[in-house]
């Protein structure tokens, strides 16, 4: 019987959002793919410096020794990399004591495709293209941002999630109709719908599964994964709004261990107070703030959104 993927967190991660290849990539752009393959090779055993993400993957990696009945976390590294450069970044792993056995090397190829074969749950990329594939194939994804704040290094006992509302947890069906519609459409529509749930949006399903994490600890101050909801838009305007969102979560039955409702306040100061280890947002306007101090990731419009064209 084969190794199961089905009921455990599946966090598939590039690789330069894991390590810090932005020269590397630099190569590639200004020189092409030849030389890029070649710097690589020369370079397989100069280990690579933490990237973005690597806090985030290095903690939740963490957890898995909280459990007796095995691993319930599992990161995959999935890379457009082939598996001739993959050596460099698999020493690496090595290197830093990364407990990654898993990994898609697609030289090139699209890798989308593979994100439900492996079962993924939460996928991040530097690749704007490769994230937004993810997105209409029905994962949870988000592109990476670079960040500028200081590095923790240490393993933290608890991983801290911070995520948007509309168009993250929930659909950008209300924020449709605020952009496109204007404000009072959006105060009638949040009226008329109090009693609704509001439909999943890209990162509903991956809540859940934090979620089936979080049951088995029931003291919310001592979970090894805390969540939080900074948002701004969705109550900015009216307050239907605030309760539309608590009796959705209510019903789906999951946990949010710390909820802000900002009212148009930024963002950027109540990221940093909760100290999370991503804060995953779709609006360029927050994030360009928040990834100054927090890793912070930006999650895309379907492409079927009508808002998909304008997205900032």
């Amino acid at each position: 019987m084969g190794y199961d993927l089905e009921n455990k967190l599946v966090i598939a991660i590039s690789s330069r959002a894991l390590f810090s290849l932005e020269e590397e990539n630099r190569i590639f752009e200004k020189q092409g793919l030849k030389e890029y393959y070649q710097h690589q090779l020369e370079k397989e055993h100069d280990i690579l410096k933490p990237g973005t993400a690597f806090d985030l993957v290095n903690n939740f990696l963490a957890i898995n020794t909280l459990f007796d009945d095995g691993k319930h976390i599992e990161v995959i590294i999935i890379s457009r990399n082939n598996a001739a450069t993959s050596l460099r970044i698999t020493k690496s792993i090595e290197a830093y004591n990364l407990d990654i056995v898993r990994s898609a090397w697609t030289g090139g190829e699209k890798i989308s495709k593979y994100l439900l074969p492996f079962k993924v749950d939460l996928f991040l990329s530097a690749y704007e293209d490769d994230v937004r594939d993810a997105i209409d194939v029905g994962i949870a994804a988000a592109r990476i941002l670079p960040f500028e704040g200081d590095r923790q290094m240490t393993l933290s006992h608890q991983v801290r999630i911070a995520f948007d509302g509309d168009a993250v947890l929930f659909s950008d069906e209300s924020e449709q109709i605020y952009k496109l519609q204007g404000l009072d459409a959006f105060i009638a529509h949040e009226k008329e719908n109090v009693s609704k749930s509001l439909p999943d949006g890209p990162f509903a399903k991956l809540l859940r599964v934090i979620s089936k994490i979080q049951t088995h600890f029931p003291d919310n101050t001592s979970a090894p994964i805390r969540t939080a909801l900074i948002t701004a838009l969705i109550t900015a305007r009216n307050s239907p709004a605030h309760e539309r969102v608590i009796r959705t979560l209510n019903e789906w039955g999951v946990r949010i261990d710390e909820a802000f409702f900002l009212g148009g306040v930024d963002k950027y100061e109540i990221v940093k107070a909760f100290q999370a280890d991503i804060f995953f947002d779709d609006q360029d306007v927050h994030l360009e703030k928040t990834s100054k101090e927090t890793p912070s990731a930006k999650v895309p419009y379907v492409s079927s959104s009508p808002l998909f064209e304008n997205q900032s």
